[in-house]
């Protein structure tokens, strides 16, 4: 059902009409109101009478042969009045019998009531048009009557089987082939599914935009735009608006149709049902997708996105923007427990941020940071809110970013962070959440851990002397720690490991012959010590 892929999908017109052949014939010729050529016609109506208007309902193509017409000037105003009033379409008169050409006064009457008047120069057959108008209004009328019905059926559909509200937005979208929105009361753009342009172009400015178009109890155009909305209501209370942004493509006063009424309305009530089956508040539905899609770089442009978070709230420019990532380390509902509380924090604390669930047991941040404003408390704060709720949760950071489009790259950096927070080891004092600084040899290591080119070089190393570990139930993988951790002294390595130098001297020996290897090598050292500090990692829990 998109834009232009039916003739039938739209009303028939005044200049349909008058391109059809039977009319054609006649030489049509438009003498006033050439811009309302786009008038729907809704029945045609032939008379020969001097106050027709009494016979008709608006939106009907008048057609005449004049003769009725009055002589004064007087007579022909009040006769295009009536039309004009009662709504008629257009009035065509034939210039065959009486005139050869439109009386002044008709023209300059329908021309100050805004009435288009077309003249026909040649002799037409007014029961032909009435009979080809018709078979073509009730043939649209019956192809109008099913689209409508698939609507509602579609919409149906989606209700019965519990489509979230992105579903829906995304079908009234397909179905109108134009650009729809779903916003709160305070005029924020939760959902926007484009048709036709770019998030972008639909959202940029959205909050003024929508404050200047007026809420209404029913679905109506409204707003210098020519905004088609709806009212979305939640437990018999306003909960906020279906907004359907018109298309420079479609003509006609407003562009809508009855089929985009009907669009918009029973996407409203889709949304209010859903409403009801989904309890998890809207907002932080759009905050996890607008989140997600930011960190996997799922906009299509950096307008795009600015223009997204702009909508939500979220200021955009002149700031910049640092994100904080929350590892629940459980699959269960701490994380969402937690992005209501981090919210209700940054909000009281005044703070501009986004929060939501990017994963199971895994909650993200964005932070909108003023020139040269420090994060490290607010980060401190929530970092032990966090963890008071969920004891063994990780918080990291990534680097402070300048644009919105760079977030994605502090998303990832945090997330580095915490796949290297190996349990156990200490934060500096007075700091519970980690950052890049903290990614030393360890951190970095427990992060590859899963590598298997890590495993592999730690078997290579260490692999033989862990075996003779096992089988003879000697400890010279331990010797061997102590050794590297004195940097080769062999005083300090008898010292820690209580024992005799000689002792020490022979389990060296030992040692460098299973691993055939240099102990006196400071490289070799090093090579065994990353592999120490692997094999660490790895047996870490």
């Amino acid at each position: 059902m998109r834009e232009n892929a039916d003739p039938a999908s739209r009303p028939l017109t005044v200049a349909d009409a008058l391109a059809l052949p039977v009319l054609a014939a006649g030489q049509p010729q438009v003498v006033t109101g050439v811009d309302r050529l786009d008038r729907p016609v809704r029945w045609v109506h032939i008379t020969e009478l001097t106050d027709p208007a009494s016979f008709l309902k608006g939106g009907e193509l008048v057609l005449t042969t004049g003769m009725p017409l009055p002589e004064e000037p007087a007579g022909v105003r009040r006769y295009v009045d009536e039309l004009a009033d009662v709504g008629a379409a257009a009035l065509v008169i034939e210039l065959v019998r009486r005139y050869h050409r439109p009386p002044d006064a008709l023209v300059d009457a329908c021309r100050a009531r805004g009435l288009p008047l077309v003249t026909l120069a040649a002799d037409v057959n007014f029961l032909e048009v009435t009979q080809v108008v018709h078979a073509l209004l009730l043939g649209n009328q019956t192809h109008a009557m099913r689209r409508t019905q698939r609507i509602h059926e579609a919409f149906t559909a989606l209700t019965l089987r519990g489509a979230v509200p992105g579903d829906v937005v995304r079908a009234a979208a397909e179905m109108s082939g134009r650009t729809v929105v779903l916003e709160n009361l305070v005029h924020q753009a939760l959902i926007c599914e484009p048709s036709g342009s770019t998030v972008d172009e639909a959202l940029t400015g959205w909050e003024q935009r929508s404050r200047a178009v007026p809420s209404r109890d029913r679905t109506e155009v409204c707003g210098g735009e020519g905004w088609l909305v709806a009212p979305v209501e939640y437990q018999g209370e306003r909960w906020g608006r279906a907004v359907m942004l018109p298309s420079p493509a479609r003509t006609g006063p407003s562009g809508f149709g009855p089929e985009d009424v009907t669009v918009l309305e029973r996407t409203a009530m889709a949304l209010t049902i859903a409403r009801l089956i989904h309890t998890t508040p809207w907002e932080r539905t759009a905050h996890r997708s607008a989140l997600r899609d930011l960190a996997e770089q799922r906009h299509r442009s950096p307008e795009d996105a600015r223009a997204r978070f702009a909508a939500l709230g979220l200021p955009t420019e002149d700031c910049g923007f640092l994100a904080v990532l929350v590892d629940t380390r459980a699959q269960d509902d701490r994380a969402q427990s937690a992005e209501g509380l981090l919210s209700e924090e940054l909000r009281t604390a005044g703070v501009p941020a986004l929060v939501g669930v990017l994963a199971p047991g895994r909650l993200g941040i964005l932070l909108a940071l003023r020139p040269g404003q420090a994060w490290r408390a607010m980060v401190e704060r929530l970092s032990r809110t966090a963890l008071a709720l969920a004891p063994e949760a990780v918080v990291s950071v990534g680097s402070e970013v300048a644009d919105l489009s760079d977030a994605a790259r502090s998303f990832r950096e945090a997330g580095r962070v915490a796949a290297a927070a190996l349990p156990g080891l200490p934060l500096p004092e007075g700091r519970s959440f980690h950052e890049l600084s903290d990614i030393g040899l360890r951190r970095l290591l427990y992060a590859l851990r899963e590598d298997i080119r890590v495993q592999d070089y730690a078997e290579r190393q260490l692999g033989r002397l862990v075996d003779h570990d096992t089988r003879h139930g000697t400890d010279l993988l331990t010797t061997l720690r102590h050794y590297l951790e004195a940097a080769g002294n062999k005083t300090t390595t008898a010292r820690r490991g209580n024992l005799s130098r000689e002792t020490v001297y022979q389990r060296l020996r030992t040692i460098e012959r299973l691993l055939d290897c240099d102990l006196e090598s400071g490289e070799q050292r090093t090579e065994l010590h990353v592999a120490l500090a692997a094999l660490d990692v790895m047996r870490a829990r």
